[in-house]
Formats: C-alpha cells, structure tokens, sequence
C-alpha cells in the first residue's frame, strides 16, 4: 500500500496540467444570464463552466468547483457582489482567485474610458458582450486566443 500525501492546492494545479480548461463559476441572479455564459463560453472549447444563481450559496459553489476566475453580478438580492467577493477573498481555496464583475450600473463607455477597472476592480457593462468577455478572460487568465477569432455567440 502506497500512502501519497497532497499538500493544500496541489489538486488544483494538477487538475490544470491534466485539463487544459480554465474553469469559469458565474455567479448572477438571473437564469439567462448564466446559461447563455455558460453555453458561450463552453462552446469555444476553452473552458469549463458552473453557474450559480443564489447568491448565498455561491461560496459553497466557488469552493467545491475551484474556478480560475469568478464572473460575479453586482446588484443581486440578498447578497451583492462586493461582499460576495469578500466572501471568496477570505475563503483559503478561493483566495487570489481573480474576480470580474458584471454590472447594468456602467455603460461600455465608462469601461472602456476607465480601461476595464471600476474602483480599482474588473468589470464588464451589462448586457455582456462574448467578444469582451473573451478578451476579458484572456487578460487575466493568459487565455487561449486561437479560438476567440473563431467563437460565435450561441442563438445568433
């Protein structure tokens, strides 16, 4: 009997070596949201994606799932963003994980004058675009660009 000890985090970096998916937990109160996400992003074949849709169970999702990076909503009942983010800050798995908001609160202009951050923070306007979301991806994950050129947003 071979007894194989793992040190904390280790599962993680392994599950990377062996899938070269980025896993993407989108946390956002409305259904549609998530789902078009989930099915635009799976579709480039790049990564893995969870949803979540209450808020207040989205720490136990994050930590079970072990995402690379969070699209989190702002505004959302019960639970907003900012404190969610706290939430996956404190949490030993999730902490260092990169968190992105997505907010109907600022237009794609105000993004883009302020170069993607919003009191210091990533975000992306509501309603999203795949393109943005793609490139956002990309800039803090070091995404694959190959299949960006190539996706197509689902339902269009």
């Amino acid at each position: 009997m071979v007894l194989v000890l793992i040190r904390e985090g280790s599962v993680h970096e392994d599950r990377n070596m062996n899938n070269p998916k980025k896993r993407i937990l989108v946390v956002d109160d409305e259904c549609s949201i998530t789902r078009l996400l989930k099915l635009n992003l799976e579709q480039t074949g790049d990564y893995e994606v969870a949803t979540e849709n209450v808020p207040r169970a989205a720490l136990a999702a994050a930590e079970a799932f072990r995402p690379d990076l969070i699209l989190a909503d702002v505004m959302m009942p019960g639970l907003d963003g900012g404190a969610l983010a706290s939430q996956f800050q404190a949490s030993p798995r999730l902490k260092g994980v990169p968190i992105v908001f997505l907010t109907a609160a600022v237009t794609r202009e105000e993004v883009r004058a302020r170069r993607g951050l919003v009191g210091g923070q990533p975000f992306l306007a509501k309603p999203v675009d795949l393109h943005e979301v793609l490139t956002c991806l990309a800039q803090h994950l070091g995404a694959p660009g190959a299949s960006m050129a190539g996706a197509r947003p689902a339902g269009r």
